[in-house]
């Protein structure tokens, strides 16, 4: 595509803050695709919590609350981000890229221009994939989708055969491949039981659909107000968000006191009960901690009862690939909350913050 323009509109994080540090800029200079990278037009750009949690410097290990949105005057300098690293500011930020490739560099596949595609927002080393400890994140370790352009490395866009909108394209690179990874990490197969909590959430709601996909009996964790639009994702049982007897709530809605899997992206004060309610040989995968990252584990139950860990951050290549898949075929659908104009992105962050939603937010320039 020619006549490309020189600059274009972004919202630009300047600094670690509250909303405030994001800065809506009319004339950003245009990225420009160099070597294998391709140039996005981007059409659609979701939210997710690395957003939320890289602006505020929630990463840092000073900051021990729960996700906020806010500034955290705690933050260090030296661990703010997902990879416990420094970030370079100015930065635009963003993962979840649904755009159409407008041009290439001079080594990529010339024939990606005009195809709709959607982003892998794991930065590899193409010379070593599966090495996690090289891994970075589109939107934190180089700049991402909140703009009307970007680039990105020919090797993490996927062209995708689908009638769904750009909008609910975007919904599921980051929510989709997380819950994924979280399940794959744990070895979730046809009979396990799994509790889900935030299951309201973009992550959540992925585990759902995702968890049923592999054959689980799934239970989701929610809000009562968020019940009904939970429900529609067809998990066999709902409770609400947390349960003053757990054991109890399972029991009265499934006829079992007990889980096989945990998918948590909670943490917080309800660890502990999440953990008293899996079987012996049960499974805990977490990719997230909303509700604050610090949690009280009894070892005795850990090891009493043979149970394992998992965390779940950087994904196996192989992972966003099977997604493409599930997208292409229908297994999966979106679950767009919202869409805003790129524009009124702080307005977009503060309704991802208040979590008043069911499933996915999304900006478009």
């Amino acid at each position: 595509m020619t006549d490309l323009p020189n600059q274009m509109n972004a919202f630009v994080l300047m600094r670690h803050g509250g909303l405030d540090a994001l800065e809506f800029k009319t004339d950003w200079p245009m990225p420009q695709a160099k070597n294998r990278e391709v140039l996005i037009k981007v059409a659609a750009c979701g939210m997710n919590n690395t957003d939320v949690n890289t602006r505020s410097g929630w990463y840092s290990k000073a900051v021990d609350e729960a996700t906020t949105g806010d500034a955290y005057t705690e933050v260090s300098d030296e661990d703010p981000t997902w990879g416990s690293a420094p970030i370079t500011f100015p930065r635009i930020q963003g993962a979840d890229v649904c755009g159409q490739v407008v041009a290439v560099g001079s080594d990529a596949d010339a024939s990606l221009v005009g195809k709709r595609v959607i982003t892998d927002n794991w930065l590899r080393d193409w010379e070593d994939p599966e090495n996690k400890n090289s891994a970075g994140y589109f939107g934190s370790e180089c700049d991402g989708g909140y703009a009307q352009f970007t680039k990105i490395d020919e090797r993490n866009v996927y062209p995708v055969n689908s009638t769904m909108s750009d909008a609910e394209l975007a919904t599921f690179s980051c929510s989709y491949s997380t819950a994924e990874g979280m399940l794959s990490s744990a070895n979730v197969g046809e009979g396990d039981r799994v509790l889900i909590t935030g299951a309201s959430g973009g992550v959540g709601s992925a585990l759902i659909q995702l968890a049923k996909r592999r054959g689980a009996y799934v239970i989701a964790m929610a809000s009562v107000a968020k019940h009904y639009e939970v429900g529609k994702l067809n998990p066999d049982a709902i409770l609400p968000r947390s349960p003053k007897d757990l054991a109890k709530a399972l029991k009265d809605a499934t006829g079992s006191d007990t889980v096989s899997v945990v998918a948590d992206i909670v943490g917080g004060d309800y660890f502990a009960s999440l953990i008293d309610v899996l079987e012996r040989g049960g499974r805990y995968t977490c990719s997230g901690a909303i509700a604050g990252p610090i949690v009280n584990l009894d070892l005795r139950t850990f090891y009493l009862r043979d149970l394992t860990f998992t965390g779940s951050t950087v994904i196996p290549p192989h992972i966003f690939t099977d997604l493409v898949g599930y997208i292409e075929r229908g297994e999966i659908k979106p679950m767009l909350a919202a869409e805003f104009p790129l524009v009124d992105l702080q307005k977009a962050q503060q309704a991802f913050i208040d979590k008043l939603h069911t499933g996915n937010i999304v900006v478009s320039p």
